[in-house]
Parts: structure tokens; C-alpha cells; sequence
């Protein structure tokens, strides 16, 4: 259940922003009031399960090969109105939250997954009134998974896919949306979903899925009239400038390591990760920015193997404590982000410079950033190394100065 803070400071940052961004708040230079547009809708998603390790292969698994899925969701959204600010420069965008039932067909091994999470779209291409092409991402967490820890569930058997009872639920898609009414929506599109605990703990292999989705959704309170932004306004939201970000962030993490002659041992316990990162960014129109970041990380469990205590070993392993120069990483790295009102997606690739030797030089980062205020947000992501190899979360606030 550690990976529940994953998705707590999304889904709260979530909320509050939707507090705050309330009718007062987006009354428009006249003082006329422009309340948000709601919506509820459901979706089914049929799914194909790559085979991406043993365990859905059906090697290690008394159940045999894992290949499809199916969900069923039940979502509630809103938008900005179209004579609000937000509404001219982000025609279409809409967020919410929603919930989501997944069967894998194979109840024993994975169990059936709840997942409760937060979502953005907005349309990339129109077609007319009536049609447009939505880009969607979501992120939370899912939770009732059947995992490796077979003292809880022995049907689970050697499960490398999945060893905790909740993970991190990240999708993205598109979908092609038909207004059949004024109130009536209807979507048809394709959708990319991964499951993982962010390597809170071990085995940590993942489920992935790739599969349509079929999806309708009612307009509370519909308003199809539109009002294009003033130049003005899209000039002041376009315009060109230097921001600073600075994120602290912790997280906890499993480690294996290899010492003496000894297979690869799985430490015992959870070790702790804090980092800070220090990213100018410039802002190049309302909805892309870019720029480099300096990232210092701190973790308990890195430069273990020459601390190893001669011996030790499988649950009793021992070590001593590194001194703190060896557990610690400062690297560079560039970064490209999407920024939507409430939300920002930031992707990253950056180098270590200094690092303990066991540690991957090479790493990537993928976070969500939920703005409580204009300039305070909560940070959700994740760090992996050479693309592959997962390190740690990336929990926590930072503050943007412009």
C-alpha cells in the first residue's frame, strides 16, 4: 500500500485547484460571470497485455500467459467556459477525475485492479462543429492487485510483474470525439497504459496494455457557442520569458546489490531518496517551455557494496552506514515541458557527473505537476536510468518564480 502516495498529492492538488478555480475566478474583464462546464461519462477499453516478462507469460505462473484485459470507467470532468480567459486560450481543455475497474481474465494471478485518478484532454485537430481529434492522459494509481508476497496471496506465485497491492496507473491516448448533441458525446480512440510501483518494491517488471476505447459522456450544463481570443490576449499568453522552478522532492526505494562472491542479494527493508532540482525554464508560448536543470539526489541505498559486512547475507544481510559523499548524485539535465491550466507535464534526460559507481549515469524523468497556487505546485514522477532500469519517485512541492 506504499505506493498510495503516488497519486494522494495529484488527486489532492487536484481538488484544490478546482476550488480555486471557481466562477469568481474566472470572470472575464467585463466582470460578467462565466461558470465551468461539467460533465459525467463512462468508457469500456478493450486491451492487449504484452508479454514484457515471465510472470504475464505465463512461465512462472501456475495460471498461464496473461495476453488482453478489459476496463470499464466511470469519469467526471469539467471545462473552462468559453468567454472566461481560460476558456478563449485553451478552447476545449478539460480535467477531472475518475475511476476505473480492470479484469485481466485471470483473477488468481493479478487480481482485479481498482484505479482511481486524475485527467486532462483537449482537442489537437477540429473537424467542423461536430468532430476533433483529443489528445488524454491520466495518472493515479490502481489498487487490489494480487502481488508477489505469497505469504499474503500464494495463488500469486512467483509474480515479477506486480509485488505490491497498489501501484502507479499512467495512461496516455487519443480519441475521436463526434458531438451527436448538444449534451451527447461520443468517442472512439486508442489508449497506452502502464502499471508499476515506482520500485518501491521488488520484483517491480510492470503490466502494460495497449487497446481501444469506446467512450459517452453528457453535458450537465452545455454552452457550444465560442468566443476566439483577442489578439491582445493571446499575445500577453504567448509572450516569451524566464521562469525558475525549484522542486524537493523524497521517495523510498527496494535495492539489490551484488557483494563478494554472492549472488544478488535483495536488501532487506526500504531505503529513503531526497532530491532537489533547480531548473531555469524558458517559456516559449501558453503551452511549451523548455530548458536544463541542476539535480542533487541523495540515496540511502547507493555505494552499499564495499560497506558490505564480510558474512552477512539473504535476510540478515549487513552493511555499514557509506559515508554520505558516496550516497549522493549531482547531474545536469535537459528538460521539455507541456503546460496546461492546473496541470504540466515535465519529461527529462539528464547525465550524473558525480555518482556512486553502482548508480546508472544516464537517467530520464517523467513528472506531473499539480499548481495548488500560480506559483506552487505538487510533483509526481518518476526517475529511471538508460530507460529501462527504474530508480525512484519523485515525490514532492516545488515553487515557480517568474
Amino acid at each position: 500500500m506504499k505506493i498510495k502516495a503516488l497519486c494522494a498529492a495529484a488527486l489532492l492538488a487536484s481538488s484544490v485547484s478546482m476550488s480555486a478555480t471557481d466562477t469568481d475566478s474566472l470572470a472575464n474583464d467585463g466582470g460578467i460571470r462565466t461558470p465551468l462546464l461539467w460533465r459525467i461519462g463512462t468508457d469500456i477499453s478493450p486491451a492487449w497485455v504484452p508479454g514484457t516478462n515471465s510472470f504475464l507469460k505465463g512461465e512462472d505462473s501456475p495460471h498461464g500467459a496473461i495476453r488482453s484485459c478489459f476496463a470499464a470507467s466511470l469519469q467526471g470532468d469539467f471545462s473552462f467556459n468559453p468567454h472566461s480567459r481560460q476558456g478563449m486560450l485553451y478552447p476545449g481543455l478539460y480535467q477531472g477525475l475518475g475511476i476505473s475497474v480492470r479484469s485481466f481474465f485471470n483473477h488468481a494471478a493479478l487480481g482485479t485492479p481498482v484505479s482511481v485518478y486524475v485527467y486532462q484532454g483537449a482537442p489537437v485537430v477540429s473537424f467542423g462543429h461536430r468532430f476533433s481529434i483529443d489528445y488524454e492522459w491520466k495518472f493515479g494509481a490502481a489498487f487490489g492487485w494480487h502481488h508477489a508476497d505469497k505469504d499474503i496471496i500464494p495463488s500469486a506465485g512467483d509474480n515479477a510483474a506486480v509485488s505490491t497491492a497498489a501501484t502507479a496507473h499512467m495512461a496516455i491516448g487519443f480519441r475521436l470525439r463526434y458531438r451527436i448533441s448538444p449534451r451527447w458525446d461520443m468517442t472512439l480512440g486508442a489508449e497506452a497504459t502502464h502499471f508499476s510501483n515506482g520500485n518501491t518494491s521488488l520484483p517491480n517488471a510492470g503490466v502494460n496494455s495497449i487497446g481501444a476505447s469506446v467512450g459517452l459522456a453528457y453535458k450537465l450544463n452545455p454552452q457550444d457557442d465560442t468566443e476566439k481570443a483577442s489578439g491582445a490576449l493571446a499575445a500577453e499568453a504567448d509572450r516569451r520569458y524566464w521562469f525558475y522552478d525549484i522542486t524537493a522532492y523524497g521517495a523510498w526505494r527496494k535495492r539489490g546489490v551484488n557483494v563478494g562472491n554472492l549472488q544478488p542479494e535483495l536488501c532487506p527493508g526500504v531505503f529513503g531518496v531526497a532530491g532537489l532540482q533547480l531548473a531555469p525554464m524558458y517559456k516559449f508560448n501558453r503551452w511549451v517551455a523548455a530548458g536544463a536543470a541542476l539535480d542533487l539526489q541523495y540515496d540511502e541505498s547507493a555505494g552499499l557494496p564495499p560497506y558490505w559486512v564480510e558474512g552477512s547475507g539473504g535476510d540478515n544481510i549487513k552493511f555499514r552506514r557509506p559515508p554520505l559523499g558516496r550516497q549522493i548524485s549531482i547531474g545536469v539535465s535537459a528538460h521539455a515541458e507541456f503546460t496546461m491550466p492546473i496541470f504540466a507535464i515535465n519529461a527529462g534526460m539528464g547525465y550524473d557527473f558525480i555518482c556512486p559507481v553502482e548508480n546508472r549515469h544516464f537517467y530520464q524523468s517523467l513528472t506531473l505537476k499539480t499548481f495548488v497556487t500560480r506559483n506552487l505546485y505538487l510533483n509526481a514522477g518518476y526517475r529511471l536510468g538508460d530507460f529501462k532500469e527504474p530508480q525512484n519517485l519523485m515525490l514532492g512541492v516545488g515553487i515557480r518564480l517568474k
